[in-house]
C-alpha cells in the first residue's frame, strides 16, 4: 500500500468517525467511554484526542482529572495514538491543534454527554465525578 493511499484510509476512518450517530453511540462498549455517564468516548485516536481537549478545558477536582486521564492514556496506548496527557488531565491539547474533522467530532453530539458534564465544572470548580464503580 502506497503512502498516498494510507492517508486516504486513515483520512476516510475519521470521516467516518465523525459521522458517528446517537444509534450508534448508544451500542457503543460500555468500555470504550472514560467518565461516568458514558462521557469522554474514546473508541478511536481522533475521539481520544478530543476527549483530551474536553478533560484540558475542564475544572474538575484532581482526583477526577486524575481517573479520566489515566483512563484515555490507557485506552489511547492500547489504540496506538501519539501523545499522553499528565496524570491530572492538563496537557498541551487546545482545541486549534485538532485536524478539522477531530474539530467536528469535538463539537458533535458524540460528547454532548462530556460536554455537559466539562460546562458543569467550569460553573462549580473542582467539582468530583460520581463514577459509580471502582474498575473504571
Amino acid at each position: 500500500m502506497s503512502l498516498r493511499e494510507a492517508i486516504k484510509k486513515v483520512t476516510e476512518a475519521i470521516e467516518r468517525a465523525a459521522k458517528l450517530t446517537t444509534k450508534t453511540r448508544k451500542a457503543l462498549p460500555k468500555g470504550v467511554f472514560c467518565g461516568p455517564k458514558r462521557s469522554f468516548p474514546v473508541h478511536d485516536c481522533a475521539h481520544v484526542r478530543a476527549a483530551k481537549v474536553y478533560l484540558k478545558r475542564s475544572k474538575f477536582s484532581g482526583s477526577t482529572q486524575s481517573r479520566i486521564a489515566a483512563c484515555i492514556n490507557r485506552k489511547a496506548k492500547a489504540l496506538g495514538c501519539p501523545g499522553k496527557i499528565p496524570a491530572k488531565g492538563k496537557g498541551s491539547f487546545e482545541y486549534a491543534d485538532l485536524t478539522p474533522q477531530e474539530q467536528k467530532i469535538f463539537d458533535s453530539d458524540v460528547f454532548a454527554s462530556t460536554r455537559s458534564l466539562v460546562e458543569q465544572s467550569l460553573k462549580n470548580e473542582g467539582m468530583e465525578l460520581d463514577f459509580g464503580c471502582e474498575e473504571c
